[in-house]
């Protein structure tokens, strides 16, 4: 009988170390706490074994195709496939100009995640379950592109060929500036974050299809959460923005709803 595995993107701190903590006593496997720095994954280890909890660490860098892959192999050779993953891992660029943030915001919270989920979908064993951490930040996005733009996210058959190309061309526009004009929302952030909630949409489509039964998907926003992406100023502690997330990586086997849906406050919202 192979151990059951959960895997947490961005993990060593804030949200994603809060899940960890709650994964580690709720679920029956091994948890895997993942991030860029080996050193910083040590640390946040540490302190969860001083809770009396045991997370495994590895490290993983979204943004490098071949640190995925490592920890893919890692994951194949030590667990056969994937019960549990949580796509946390993000950043909030707020240096640069308009197409730098733009293009490293999207880079990491579009791009990064999305080639984590290509790379690592096919180790989802059957009953897996996937969270995919996005934000209400979308859902402001979404509501603020022009009409013809949120059209074009929001067509019930969008495939992720065509919504990378959309995410594509809100970097591109973005280097002129010329982004507001085309009918992409301003802010970099919100549109890498939409971009991950239109993602989930598709992935769950997708999958519903698959041979390997009952995976589930769902994006989720933790709320406004005191971490350094915010500089410490959302009311809620990281334990209770991990509480959604969470919930979407134990749903029970068979569950039809939340499925594919973007989900705030365990509830799922009417997104768009």
């Amino acid at each position: 009988m192979t151990t059951r595995v959960a895997i947490v993107t961005g993990a060593n701190k804030g949200i994603g170390f809060a899940i960890v903590e709650s994964l580690c006593k709720q679920f029956e496997g091994d948890v895997i706490l993942t991030g860029r720095s080996e050193e910083r994954c040590k640390a946040a280890v540490a302190r969860l074994q001083e809770k009396g909890l045991s997370p495994k660490y590895y490290t993983l860098d979204i943004d490098d195709s071949s640190s995925i892959t490592k920890l893919k192999n890692f994951v194949k050779d030590n667990y056969g496939g994937i019960d549990i993953l949580v796509n946390n891992a993000g950043i909030s660029n707020k240096v640069g100009t308009i197409g730098q943030r733009a293009t490293t915001t999207c880079g990491t919270n579009y791009f990064g995640t999305l080639n984590v989920c290509n790379t690592l979908f096919p180790l989802l064993k059957p009953h897996a379950r996937v969270v995919n951490v996005s934000s209400m930040a979308s859902q402001e996005a979404i509501s603020k592109c022009s009409e013809e733009m949120r059209s074009k996210f929001k067509q019930p058959n969008i495939t992720m060929d065509e919504l990378t190309a959309l995410i594509q061309q809100f970097i591109d526009a973005a280097q002129n500036d010329d982004h507001e004009k085309q009918g992409f929302f301003l802010k970099p952030y919100g549109m890498s974050k939409l971009g991950v909630t239109v993602m989930t949409f598709i992935q769950q489509r997708e999958l519903n299809t698959d041979p390997r039964e009952d995976i589930v998907v769902n994006a989720c926003c933790p709320g406004y959460v005191a971490t350094d992406m915010t500089l410490h100023k959302g009311p809620k502690t990281i334990t209770e923005g991990a509480d959604t997330p969470v919930y979407l990586a134990l749903l029970p086997s068979g569950t039809t709803s939340p499925k594919g849906d973007f989900v705030s406050e365990r509830t799922i919202q009417n997104w768009g």
